[in-house]
């Protein structure tokens, strides 16, 4: 098992990247090997400060980096040497099993697409990302890939997140909610009231539209969006559940009482962050590709790193990419030809 990462993306630098190259490799299995892609002279000082295992983690140079202002567009036609598009070469002539990215979403997008093709009868990948909830996580996508999407594409992401869904977290025939403004079919714009129509009589197990207070319910398994509105929701999830932990904090620091009190419920606090933590799954798998990417958060730290070395390990193994492609035409083609389906798909 081979995983590419791009070393020289994230907020933190490529020392963060060496960190969670070793953790993933402490935990993960044996045959796990990394390679580290990006500007050898930069990489490899955190290699040796920090020990990294060497015969189990190799350096690929490479002379460009893809900036987080950099448009997709613009790493495709002027950055031949990107560490993104040699971390997706590699994968794509069989020298890398998958490729983790902690860099530029987009530009990840658009690299992987060109690198390794979409899933046949798939218009685009959507990244997907896990919510934790009350009852059960949420998967929700897309969560930034697409900005403007069909209704034709949503009901695609359905079928992904699905997929996905029943593989990572175990549910059986997971239940699909389409992300509006009101619960009933006739509210959203022209896209949502069009996908719930496609989704309502599609083989999916469709539950109807959900509102954003019912993201965190763990009602339901599958929510689906544009890229846009879910990754304003995932952004927006973070800053409050930050904000939360820092106002909890004061709040028990402020008084002796509250000092004394939250002694007492370390243990429960323990357990709601491991549930709240984001950083177990590390990253969002681009569903759709001819391949296995993940694209982590800029400023992901060696923790999420490790976690998304660990996912994209088990997706591999697990041969998502090839369930979803042996899945997608029985799908369709119940969803196109049922009698009350829409005429106008797209």
């Amino acid at each position: 098992m081979r995983i590419a990462l791009d070393a020289m993306g994230g907020d933190l630098g490529p020392g963060a990247v060496v960190a969670g190259a070793i953790q993933a490799l402490k935990k993960g299995p044996s045959d796990l090997e990394l390679i580290l892609v990006g500007r050898s002279p930069e990489i490899e000082p955190h290699i040796k400060e920090q020990g990294a295992p060497s015969r189990r983690l190799e350096l690929v140079y490479a002379p460009d980096v893809a900036g987080m202002a950099d448009s997709p567009s613009y790493v495709v036609r002027n950055l031949p040497g990107a560490s993104i598009k040699v971390a997706f070469g590699l994968h794509a002539s069989g020298e890398a099993d998958a490729v983790v990215s902690v860099g530029n979403s987009g530009a990840t997008m658009a690299v992987g697409m060109l690198s390794l093709g979409r899933l046949p009868g798939l218009d685009r990948p959507a990244a997907a990302a896990v919510f934790p909830g009350l009852k059960a996580p949420t998967v929700v996508l897309d969560v930034g890939a697409n900005m403007d999407s069909s209704a034709l594409m949503l009901l695609q992401f359905g079928f992904m997140g699905s997929v996905y869904a029943e593989w990572a977290l175990g549910f059986k025939k997971p239940s699909v909610g389409l992300l509006s403004i009101g619960e009933e079919g006739g509210k959203g714009n022209s896209v949502v009231k069009r996908a719930y129509d496609l989704l309502r009589n599609s083989p999916l197990n469709f539950a109807g539209n959900i509102e954003g207070r019912d993201l965190f319910s763990g009602d339901i398994n599958v929510v689906v969006c544009d890229g846009f509105v879910g990754n304003v929701c995932l952004k927006l999830a973070e800053g409050l559940l930050r904000s939360y932990n820092q106002l909890m904090r004061s709040e028990v620091l402020d008084t002796p009482a509250g000092m004394l009190g939250g002694l007492f419920l370390k243990p429960s606090f323990k357990r709601l962050a491991q549930r709240m933590d984001h950083e177990a799954y590390g990253g969002a798998p681009l569903l759709g590709l001819n391949g296995v990417g993940y694209i982590c958060h800029g400023n992901s730290r060696p923790k999420a790193i490790a976690s998304a070395v660990r996912m994209a390990t088990e997706s591999v193994n697990g041969e998502v990419t090839t369930r979803l492609s042996q899945g997608w035409d029985s799908y369709s083609g119940s969803a196109y030809n049922h009698k009350d389906a829409p005429q106008q798909i797209d």
